[in-house]
């Protein structure tokens, strides 16, 4: 008997000792996106979309959302011919959040052939002048930018291009030709409009960005590329330095149609055009620096931005939001307080039925409810530290299905003995005879529970991931608990009083005397 009392205290040393320390430093099962607020979103792409590239476009959107810092574990992935779900739980800025998974034009570097940033229709001189020594090597400027005008309508003027808008903005960027597109500050307010040229770099050139803080104050923001993409881009800003004038030494970063930041070739940089060796001059060795303007909070916003979308560039297709939800905190503290109320009072019940069913091997069933709920949720909290796991409105409804299930196999396990004792062993005999065939048809029911959670959670998408989850580690815990616990318990309460003493006992309940 010893051994079983300690084997059951062991157990629940281990479980109940857990919560406590789980609790003692504030640690707890992460919240999926329904019990803790965010947004839900559905993006479609166009039909005949490859599954490959589909999947592509997700990965690409979960490295910018993660990139973001603020989201907690973020789940996108394509689901159907051509949907992908995303769901952004505890997303603290859903604005930013949307504004990112939505950029989904081509990145493009281009060079800057007119600028209007303070929308008077003041231009740089559109026949600015080379330097030396780039009389000779570079292409002149409208090789680079074809003359694409803007349309600047006064009142009563009517609009007689037709290749722009009645904004003077261009109606499609061509990124293999010149496009007037506009640019934008962190509320939507255009600050500032350019003709660019074709694109000389793309997105894809770039391997990696990171942001520092400016030995002289500010952020800047430093890129690498590609072997091909050091070139173009030494290439690129060689031609750049050779105009005299700032609206032509800068280069435009476009994403989607709009200009996301100009920064300019500084004069330290040597003006050329060498195509046999981009190394003699422009910026070369595969990195460059963009200084950002300021020090202040909205600055580091702003390097932050541009750094995330020079990591992570554009998306292989393009996708429009069809779908949108918005779960509030409070909503989703409501969804988990109902959960678990839920969850309280299913288990209450169960609890009241085997006490007054089985007596003390309804205590034993109690006391195992607890160590079952105890290693759940240290499961949950071990996955979430491991893996990002979330338990979601779906999960805490897979926990009160599990309870069902953790209840039965009790009962197949009492009724065995009763079964037994009826039969004529002796209580110990009928306490481990019974176990092992209880214990078999425990063994294959939770099993066939487990391949259909596993099939369920490979196949479903979304919430119903959440429940399949849910409902297979439960039942590979109740498989736990079944050998671990409830097998010494019962024979620990079996060699005494509440054994073979009185109408409280497991004889008691079987209705066999001695």
């Amino acid at each position: 008997m010893r051994s079983h009392v300690v084997r059951v205290l062991f157990i629940l040393a281990v479980a109940w000792g857990g919560i406590a320390y789980a609790g003692a430093n504030d640690l707890a099962p992460k919240l999926g996106l329904d019990l803790q607020g965010g947004i839900s979103v559905i993006l479609t792409a166009p039909e005949g979309t490859e599954a490959d590239l589909l999947q592509a476009a997700a990965d690409v959107m979960l490295r910018r959302i993660e990139g973001l810092g603020n989201v907690q574990e973020p789940e996108i992935a394509p689901f159907g011919e051509r949907n992908i779900l995303v769901q952004l739980p505890g997303v603290t800025n859903q604005e930013q959040a949307l504004e990112v998974l939505g950029q989904t034009g081509q990145l493009t570097f281009r060079p800057v052939c007119e600028a209007e940033t303070e929308l008077t229709a003041l231009f740089d001189d559109p026949g600015a002048t080379y330097e030396e020594p780039c009389l000779a090597t570079a292409p002149t400027l409208d090789a680079a930018c074809t003359g694409v005008v803007p349309v600047m309508l006064s009142e009563g003027e009517q609009l007689q291009m037709s290749e722009n808008g009645s904004d003077g903005l261009s109606l499609d960027d061509d990124v293999s030709g010149s496009s007037w597109l506009p640019e934008y500050d962190n509320e939507g307010i255009e600050i500032g409009r350019y003709l660019v040229g074709p694109a000389e770099l793309l997105g894809t050139d770039v391997t990696g960005s990171t942001i520092n803080v400016d030995p002289g104050g500010g952020f800047v923001v430093t890129l690498a590329f590609t072997p091909e993409g050091s070139e173009n881009f030494a290439l690129m800003t060689g031609k750049a330095a050779c105009f005299s004038d700032s609206t032509h030494r800068r280069i435009a970063i476009v994403l989607d149609g709009e200009v996301l930041s100009s920064p300019g070739v500084t004069s330290e940089i040597v003006p050329g055009y060498f195509p046999d060796d981009p190394g003699r001059a422009g910026i070369s060795g595969g990195c460059a620096v963009i200084t950002m303007g300021g020090a202040d909070r909205a600055a580091q916003q702003e390097a932050e931005d541009l750094s995330l979308i020079l990591r992570y560039g554009s998306l292989p297709v393009e996708l429009e939001r069809s779908q949108l939800s918005k779960i509030s905190a409070t909503l989703g503290s409501d969804s988990l307080a109902t959960g678990i109320t839920a969850g309280a009072v299913g288990l209450a019940l169960v609890a009241v039925a085997l006490l007054l069913y089985y007596r003390s091997l309804g205590l034993v069933a109690i006391f195992g409810f607890t160590v079952f709920g105890s290693l759940l949720m240290l499961s949950y909290i071990f996955l979430g530290e491991l893996n990002g796991l979330s338990l979601t409105l779906a999960g805490v409804t897979g926990i009160i299905v599990s309870i069902g299930i953790t209840a039965d196999s009790y009962i197949v396990y009492f009724e065995r003995i009763k079964e037994e004792l009826r039969k004529g062993r002796v209580m110990d005999d009928a306490v481990t005879v019974g176990f092992q065939r209880a214990f078999r048809t425990i063994l294959t029911a939770d099993s066939v529970s487990i391949m259909g959670a596993i099939l369920l959670y490979t196949l479903a998408v979304g919430p119903v991931k959440g429940f399949a989850l849910a409902l297979g580690i439960a039942t590979a815990l109740d498989i736990v608990v079944a050998r671990m616990y409830t097998r010494h318990a019962v024979a620990a309460v079996a060699r005494g009083r509440m054994g073979d003493g009185g109408s409280f006992s497991i004889r008691g309940t079987s209705g066999v005397s001695k």
